[in-house]
């Protein structure tokens, strides 16, 4: 899909009309990088890390708290311009066993071959906007995207950001940093100027933010970190 139907879509956020059956609290799209800097083994611990966060304790018993309204999820992955995948259609978590079968999808995803390995950050904005736009009826709705490098193919974030603006939409970021960096000061730098990049130019909300994992062995942690401070709107401080 052309990155100007995408934004036409992701522009089109109003919903159609729906039951009280339909209530949810929060609508929650988390998109994965699965770019080329993204190899297998580092695939397997976003997906993997994914599920672990969604399975722990806490993260369960947040979206297990309101079962008459529940939190619905969607997972999307994406590289190139045209290689947005839903993982995980959208799925109301209303008890464990909803959410049992989610952590069992996501770790039985197997990654596709025919993605290209480019970044288009600005397109994986604009398709997670389209996704939340079917979920008008939720309270709240909230973009996570994860990434461990900046957007190098189809428009830049700066671009996309103004006109998801006022769109009743929060975009979050889940900022992944170099594995084997060459020396401990070059990964803070990395992460800090990766950081300072998704603050500027992807999230979007007066209570949007950027979570770290200085690497994918720490996805999980960072993740589950994230999900909890969205699904409880904790203030969580670094020690």
């Amino acid at each position: 899909m052309k990155a100007a139907a995408i934004l036409a879509l992701a522009l089109g956020l109003g919903g159609g009309p729906a039951s009280a059956q339909e209530t949810c609290r929060q609508a929650l799209a988390l998109g994965l990088d699965v770019s080329g800097s993204v190899d297998a083994r580092e695939y397997r611990l976003q997906m993997g890390g994914l599920a672990q966060a969604l399975g722990s304790e806490a993260v369960r018993a947040a979206l297990l708290e309101r079962p008459e309204a529940p939190v619905e999820l969607l997972v999307f992955e994406w590289s190139g311009p045209h290689d947005q995948a839903v993982l995980l259609p959208w799925t109301r978590i209303t008890n464990d066993g909803a959410l049992e079968t989610v952590i069992a999808q996501l770790n039985g995803v197997e990654r596709r071959t025919d993605a290209t390995p480019g970044t288009a950050l600005g397109v994986a904005m604009m398709s997670g906007a389209q996704f939340l736009g079917q979920r008008s009826h939720c309270w709240r709705r909230t973009l996570d995207i994860s990434g461990d490098g900046k957007s190098n193919l189809g428009p830049r974030p700066r671009s996309v950001k103004p006109t998801l603006e006022g769109t009743g939409i929060t975009i979050n970021a889940l900022v992944i940093g170099a594995d084997d960096p060459a020396a401990g000061d070059a990964r803070q730098s990395e992460i800090a100027q990766l950081s300072a990049y998704f603050t500027a130019e992807v999230i979007l909300g007066p209570e949007a933010f950027v979570e770290v994992a200085l690497g994918f062995e720490e996805y999980a942690s960072a993740m589950e970190v994230k999900l909890l401070r969205e699904l409880e709107g904790l203030v969580l401080s670094m020690e």
